[in-house]
Parts: structure tokens; sequence; C-alpha cells
């Protein structure tokens, strides 16, 4: 029963982390021609493009989107709780968990990108790689704003580091 639950958190997460991150790049307004995000697009358009033909965009926010992040996290909840034997009795309490564990992935996802964008800062400088500008797109919008309070001490940057310190006290508080 373990390796059944193991699998089906695994798929169903990996599942949400891609329409997380297809929400992320939009609201970032990432490059969608980069190979990374193209493959977002792919995994994720099954269920967000039939969406868009019912839902409109609410100004600048694609509701298909958001409701499509919504609909895999509780998913994820559902068959997670159901696999633990646990009854769906209370919905609000179904809710909670399920905007939690989205959060906690959305800022899991930008301390993982922050350390990946980091790493290749150091790496390839300037480079080129797939994913490396995916990544500037996310990242920079929160470290420029980190920059003007508190700016790189000579050629050492420090915006990554409070970042993801914040993110880690974020997590903790999440618990």
């Amino acid at each position: 029963m373990d390796a059944i639950r193991y699998i089906v958190d695994t798929l169903l997460w990996l599942l949400t982390l891609a329409f997380v991150l297809r929400l992320l790049f939009q609201w970032v307004r990432a490059d969608f021609r980069d190979p990374m995000a193209d493959a977002v697009v792919r995994v994720t358009n099954w269920l967000i493009l039939p969406l868009r033909r019912v839902l409109p965009p609410i100004g600048k926010v694609d509701t298909a989107t958001v409701l499509s992040v919504l609909l895999a996290g509780a998913v994820h909840t559902a068959a997670l709780l159901a696999l633990a034997g646990f009854g769906f009795s209370d919905p609000l309490a179904f809710a909670r968990i399920t905007l939690i564990e989205l959060v906690g992935m959305i800022l899991r996802v930008y301390l993982f990108a922050m350390l990946l964008y980091w790493i290749t800062s150091f790496i390839s400088p300037g480079g080129y790689a797939p994913g490396v500008r995916l990544l500037a797109q996310l990242c920079e919008p929160i470290l420029r704003r980190v920059r003007r309070v508190i700016p790189p001490i000579g050629q050492v940057d420090f915006s990554f580091l409070w970042v993801s310190i914040a993110i880690g006290a974020l997590l903790i508080l999440l618990r």
C-alpha cells in the first residue's frame, strides 16, 4: 500500500507542479518559446484549453490556469486523504489543506529556482542554456526588489541569501 501511495503522490505532485509552473510563468510573463516552458505548456494544455473556452480571463489573470491549479491541488489532496483512510467530512479543512499545500509548493519552487539561478550565475554568467533565461525571468522580479533595499557589496550579491531566508521562514510558518 505504501508503494501505491508513493506512486500516486508523486504523479499527482508532478502534475500539480506543472500547473503551478505554468501559472508562475504567466505571472512573470516568461518567454514560452523556452524549451522548458514549452514542455510545461504541452503537459498542461489538456485541461487549460477547454477551461479557457468556458472561463474568460479577468484582467490579466488567466482564470482557466488558476482554476486548473486549484483543481490539481484538490485532486492531489483528495487522493492522499483517501489513501490514508481519512474522509471528507469538513470541506473547509479540505480547502485549507489544499491551499496550504499549494502555497508551500510555490514557495519551494521559488526556493529551488533561486538555488539553481544562483548556481548558474557562477557556472555560466551571461551564457545561454535552456531554462537559464526562464530562471532569470522567474527570479529577477523578486531579487530586484531585494537589491533596492540591500544592494550588492562589491561584486557579491546577497539578495539570493535574503530571499532564501525569507522563503525558509515562510515555509516554517506554513507548518
